[in-house]
């Protein structure tokens, strides 16, 4: 007689076993209508699971955290299904969620046209609206590779075949459709109410480009069709705001074929990184850091014995010069590693900071190559700090205090902190491991900051803490991260000599806030679209006269401002004066200053905003002072 406890504490007891969803209808009728799947004692499973003795048990529902990730994994399954019914020669093989959706990758002997994905879409709403019951079947694995090949799929096969003789299969069958997978899924098609088929693109077997090419239909599910509506409102904006377009149309910078992966900075796009890059030397300068420049080029010695050449030799580019191997450097930490080995250090000169504007490059593949958010050449705003174990705790404190600050003045508010653990395969002692872990959770909470843990997902040398920022049209974006590590340090000779004379290896805390340049400035492009604030706009005003009458005032105002540090240019063009205020404020220039006679004589201008707001005439003095107050308050 099992004894069910529902997370509220609540118990009901039964005469015999029991399914998640009986337990459901035992509670009401409609919970037993909302419910997709279960928990039990922790694990995930589906509403016809039974329960045959003693458990905890959570019902979940589309409002519960679970719900989406279970919705799309079904909805996979559904566009499986449909492919196979409208086009039955079509092999399928994977179709994981992902990130706001799913995908599934087909071999099919033509490609998919916009056409087929409508057919598609719409052949997934019948079979929603028919509600079709989805139940899990469990097969010997032989019997399910020698099922999957009398219908001619030799891929779904293949997997089942690389899976040990010993575990049972779990197949889901829905209708005519039959597939692999671990589940759960809901209980019926008619729970899929709110899905949109997005694109088609190109992915090789398995992800290895000596493999067939595959066919991968993307498609995004949701609870309910209003949330759907909000997330296709959300990727049409983020069209609108594609860094890419935007980079072009406000001239900041360019890529091309000769150079993959690598960018070509315009006038524009120049000055808002030095702008940044300015602005970070002298915020790292504040908090302790000491900047060092370390080569691009440097012995593959250094690179295995750092462990790197191991981890990531297919990431590295390699030159030779003088029968001497070398790779240009892919991240920086080995040569920080070579700066404090210069000269023994003691425990007094710890914590030492050390920060770089590091130019790396990673042989990225071509085709996740994205503008400048994924690229092979980028500068990381990097620092390593070398501490004691002792000092982890506060430093990771003092760096997220400073990650707030800097997020706060490029304009984000909303940060997700995560504290990434100990992973199965790694280096260290677990006492060593528990120190570090509780040493970042502790930094954490003495912020008094919400986080989540990611089990496992630690590097092999220490836990971290990532931080993600939401942009303005909610994505989430990765950027910040402090990791911890006992390896490197003594793979590379580090020590220091501790208080008690011994020689001891010091603790090195990798850290990054904006992460690469590149990324981080594709970031602000869309977040603002393009509409930077006053203290990051690459023109910051633009002073125009009205006829020619006003040219070499126009010319003094403008030179007159860019004396005092600002970035301002003058329009002495024989247009309309409406003209010019249209195409600059289709620029977004912060701000539009216009003379005429009136203004000339009077030593004015007459300021106008973006926006088309009328700011009134003020001294040129007056506006100096204004975007001063701008500059200074980072508005």
């Amino acid at each position: 007689m099992p004894v069910i406890t529902l997370p509220d504490g609540a118990q009901r007891a039964f005469e015999h076993p029991v399914t998640v969803a009986q337990v459901a209808a035992d509670i009401g009728a409609g919970l037993a209508k909302a419910t997709l799947a279960g928990v039990v004692d922790g694990r995930e499973v589906d509403a016809s699971y039974t329960i045959d003795s003693d458990a905890q048990l959570a019902i979940i529902t589309d409002r519960s955290e679970q719900a989406l990730e279970l919705i799309r994994h079904s909805t996979a399954h559904l566009l499986a299904m449909a492919v196979k019914q409208l086009y039955p020669s079509a092999q399928v093989t994977i179709g994981p969620t992902i990130d706001d959706g799913f995908y599934y990758d087909f071999a099919f002997e033509r490609a998919f046209t916009p056409e087929d994905l409508a057919a598609i879409e719409q052949r997934m709403s019948e079979l929603a609206a028919e509600d079709i019951a989805v139940t899990r079947e469990e097969w010997q694995r032989d019997e399910a590779v020698a099922f999957f090949q009398s219908i001619g799929e030799q891929y779904k096969a293949e997997i089942i075949a690389s899976i040990p003789d010993d575990q049972t299969i779990g197949l889901y069958r829905q209708g005519d459709f039959i597939d692999l997978c671990r589940g759960p899924h809901v209980p019926s098609t008619g729970k899929l109410k709110a899905f949109k088929l997005t694109k088609v693109a190109g992915a090789y077997w398995r992800g290895d480009s000596n493999n067939a090419m595959l066919q991968r239909i993307y498609g995004t599910a949701w609870s309910n069709p209003k949330e759907l509506k909000a997330y296709l409102n959300r990727l049409a904006e983020a069209e609108k705001r594609d860094h890419r377009k935007l980079g072009k149309k406000f001239d900041l910078f360019h890529m091309q074929e000769e150079a993959p992966g690598s960018v070509f900075w315009h006038p524009n796009g120049w000055s808002i990184y030095n702008t940044i890059e300015a602005y970070m030397r002298e915020a790292q300068r504040q908090h302790g850091y000491q900047e060092i420049k370390t080569p691009q080029i440097v012995d593959f010695s250094l690179w295995q014995r750092s462990g790197h050449a191991d981890k990531f030799g297919d990431d590295m580019f390699a030159l030779h010069s003088e029968e001497r191997a070398f790779a240009i450097k892919p991240m920086n930490c080995p040569c920080h590693v070579q700066v404090f080995n210069q000269g023994l250090k003691s425990y007094r000169d710890l914590p030492l900071r050390l920060a770089e504007f590091g130019a790396c490059h990673r042989n990225e593949p071509s085709g996740s190559l994205h503008g400048i958010m994924r690229v092979r050449g980028f500068t990381q705003d990097d620092a390593h700090i070398f501490c004691t174990e002792a000092q982890i705790q506060s430093e990771v404190a003092s760096f997220i205090e400073f990650l707030h600050q800097v997020y706060r003045d490029f304009g984000f508010a909303e940060i997700i902190y995560r504290l990434s653990t100990r992973p199965e395969q790694r280096v260290g002692s677990d006492e060593s491991w528990d120190r570090a872990e509780q040493a970042l959770a502790d930094a954490l909470d003495a912020a008094k900051l919400p986080w989540q843990e990611l089990p496992g997902e630690g590097a092999f040398y220490g836990p971290k803490i990532e931080f993600s920022l939401k942009d303005c049209i909610g994505r989430v974006w990765q950027l910040g991260t402090i990791q911890v590590d006992f390896s490197m340090p003594g793979r590379l000779d580090a020590q220091y000599v501790a208080e008690d004379g011994s020689r001891q290896v010091p603790v090195m805390l990798h850290r990054a806030i904006l992460g690469s340049f590149e990324r981080f400035i594709g970031i602000l492009i869309e977040h603002y679209e393009g509409a930077f604030p006053v203290w990051l706009a690459p023109q910051q005003a633009v002073v125009m006269n009205i006829t020619d009458a006003q040219g070499e005032y126009v010319e003094e105002v403008a030179k007159s401002l860019r004396n005092k540090g600002f970035r301002v240019n003058s329009d002495l063009r024989n247009e309309k004066i409406g003209f010019k205020i249209r195409e600059h404020s289709i620029q977004r220039t912060p701000y539009l200053l216009v003379a005429g006679d009136k203004e000339r004589d009077a030593g004015t201008v007459t300021v106008r905003g973006r926006s088309g707001e009328e700011l009134g005439t003020m001294a040129v003095e007056a506006f100096a002072d204004l975007l001063r107050s701008d500059v200074a308050t980072r508005v």
